[in-house]
């Protein structure tokens, strides 16, 4: 075997092809490892949104519970309001149309009967004691104290 100027004219040759496909190499593993981090992030962001999607109609079913009319009624005669009479309406002019009425005061609901408590049971909040401060609708605190005047029929 020759080991004259040949052989060292192709070290460095063998050198930068080991070098270029080390290089590669390497270049390739941290390739795969972004990509492998971005897809575990995808995977986590994919969850994620499925997790507030499911939320946003937990939501969503309650805002259209408690917007259905019949729970907007409940709600409203719970707060002590009651169906209005028939409207009156002003026209640009300063008419009056319509004749307007007095809402009726609601009927009572009958109470509902309670069992008696049995032996041993603690306190019911059916049967409050003579102590115990009822809070009615006429006597909260965020119950406003002045009252709307009567509508006119002239219209002023």
């Amino acid at each position: 075997m020759p080991s004259g100027p040949r052989t060292a004219a192709r070290t460095p040759f063998v050198l930068l092809v080991v070098v270029l496909l080390g290089g590669g190499l390497i270049t390739l593993l941290l390739l795969n490892s972004a990509l492998n981090q971005g897809s575990f992030k995808l995977s986590e962001l994919k969850k994620k949104t499925t997790e507030l999607t499911d939320e946003e109609q937990a939501l969503q079913r309650d805002v259209d519970d408690y917007s259905a009319p019949d729970a907007l009624e409940r709600r409203a005669r719970e707060l002590g309001m009651v169906p209005g009479g028939s409207p009156a309406f002003l026209d640009p002019d300063g008419t009056v149309r319509g004749e307007p009425s007095e809402a009726a005061a609601p009927t009572p609901d009958p109470v509902p009967t309670t069992a008696k408590p049995t032996a041993g049971a603690g306190p019911t909040t059916a049967n409050p004691s003579p102590d115990t401060p009822v809070r009615t609708p006429a006597n909260t605190p965020d119950t406003p104290k002045t009252t709307a005047p009567a509508p006119t029929r002239s219209g002023r």
